[in-house]
């Protein structure tokens, strides 16, 4: 994996342990970290953990475990994105890319409007056109559509996407998800049944891809 990354231009610092590998985060602020869960002196997830205290680096959970339940705790702590073994370097890549994307545009003063395929979403007006229509959004349809467009390419837990819209009280309440998605998608998808932009990590959530 080494090789693969460094012939795409990346430079790659390695660390075996969970202390050594936070140690290498805080010195070297690096641009993107790729995680496996099961280190020798802990769990990578307390690693996310305490990343997350003081950064937003992109982190991406490489790793043997392929359980749902392992998937959500990592996405929770707050990963990114999780690839299970055995993975493709070029969709190891494509993920990368993507994250890396994603913190370009955080970091970049755009302003509040955001756009994708022909829909234009004006965060601050709370606006919402297709092409050359307004579409009307519920509160509840907007505050959705804002919390998966401020991350994109992400994937975002049921949990996260729950407590970030309905609140804390409401985190086990998954069907609420569906009914709203559903309704996002008739109003934004060009296809509804086989969505472009919205779309949904079976048992784990659901991603915003903007192109």
């Amino acid at each position: 994996m080494r090789h693969a990354l460094e012939a795409e231009g990346f430079r790659v610092f390695e660390a075996e342990t969970l202390q050594r590998g936070l140690i290498e985060a805080g010195t070297r602020k690096p641009d993107l970290v790729i995680l496996d869960l099961g280190l020798p002196d802990g769990d990578g997830t307390d690693f996310i953990r305490a990343v997350r205290a003081w950064s937003g680096m992109p982190i991406i959970v490489l790793s043997a475990r392929a359980g749902e339940h392992d998937k959500v705790e990592a996405l929770d702590a707050g990963a990114d994105d999780y690839l299970s073994k055995p993975f493709g370097v070029a969709e190891l890549l494509a993920r990368m890319r993507a994250s890396l994307r994603r913190t370009a545009r955080s970091g970049d003063e755009q302003g509040s409007v955001l756009r994708f395929a022909d829909v234009v979403v004006d965060l601050a007006d709370r606006r919402v056109t297709r092409g050359e229509q307004e579409v009307h959004l519920t509160q509840v349809e907007f505050r959705l559509l804002a919390v998966l467009l401020s991350h994109p390419g992400k994937v975002l837990t049921h949990r996260l996407l729950l407590r970030e819209v309905w609140g804390p009280s409401h985190v086990e309440h998954s069907h609420y998800l569906r009914i709203y998605m559903g309704h996002l998608r008739q109003k934004l998808e060009a296809d509804p049944a086989r969505p472009r932009h919205l779309i949904t990590e079976t048992g784990i959530g659901y991603r915003f891809i903007p192109a």
